[in-house]
């Protein structure tokens, strides 16, 4: 199980496969198995790499600063392709992993052949308002994970889905599309989940000048059903200059769980447009 140091940080990685770098970042809850629907098809053509985000799989923190913000986990994602004698990848990322990546690319994206946006958005908190509302909700957010264990945490959402999961409810799959978000979820701990929640998602900003500064190719994936990221990816379309904007149809936030082919299927096909 390879991993490597980043100062206080020791980073769970995935890699397997030959052919063009991906380096591919989850989102909250989720882990290098997000990826697992997609793994196997892209990685016959890519080298596939997945890494677990601070607070998140096997990734371990070691004492202060723990790095539960945006900044620092961009320079995870090029830390990692620095450890691999990686150059130039292109970067496959999910929600918060996207959060991380698009902020990232604002300041530099000459490592990135392409950057690949899925159900994502360029704010680090999709709840507007002033800071002391911003910090209250994601407090009492991170107090969910907290108070119950995982096996209750998916009760609820089979009832209540919320914007995540809605996706994945109304799809007549929804049963094996949960258990593998189950089973995904029970690698993470908990506790480092509410604190990573409590620092990270603070920026409701999507720093529009900063997005029409990214200069790599773009691709941005939503689904019409994913209610939080469907007008952020929009608005990322609108203005990073040249983007591609897919809109699945029938697909919620869960694009690897939910439409693993067809994403694999685009993901190769823009890796193989801009892989020179």
């Amino acid at each position: 199980m390879p991993f490597f140091a980043r100062d206080n940080a020791r980073i769970h990685y995935e890699d397997q496969g030959s052919g063009e770098p991906v380096i591919a970042v989850h989102g909250l809850i989720g882990n290098t198995r997000y990826w697992k629907p997609v793994t196997d098809l892209i990685g016959q053509k890519c080298r596939f790499i997945s890494m677990d985000m601070r607070g998140h799989g096997r990734t371990e923190v070691h004492g202060e600063p723990y790095g539960y913000d945006v900044k620092t986990v961009g320079e995870d994602i090029v830390a990692l392709a620095d450890h691999l004698g990686i150059p130039h990848f292109h970067l496959l990322t999910h929600s918060t992993g996207g959060f991380a990546g698009v902020r990232y690319a604002m300041e530099d994206c000459s490592r990135f052949k392409s950057l690949i946006l899925t159900n994502t958005a360029s704010a680090t908190s999709v709840v507007p308002g002033d800071e002391r509302t911003i910090r209250d909700y994601h407090d009492r957010f991170a107090a969910w994970f907290q108070r119950f264990d995982w096996d209750q945490i998916m009760g609820v959402i089979k009832i209540t889905p919320g914007p995540f999961f809605r996706g994945v409810m109304e799809s007549p799959d929804s049963r094996r599309m949960l258990g593998l978000a189950r089973e995904m979820a029970k690698i993470g701990n908990r506790d480092l989940i509410a604190a990573f929640i409590r620092s990270f998602y603070t920026d409701p900003d999507p720093r529009i000048e900063g997005l029409r500064r990214i200069t790599c190719p773009v691709l941005i994936v939503t689904g019409e059903k994913d209610d939080l990221m469907l007008e952020p990816s929009r608005l990322m379309a609108r203005e990073i200059p040249g983007a591609r904007l897919l809109e699945y149809e029938g697909v919620g936030h869960m694009s690897a769980l939910e439409a693993p082919d067809r994403l694999a299927r685009d993901v190769m096909d823009f890796i193989a447009a801009h892989s020179g």
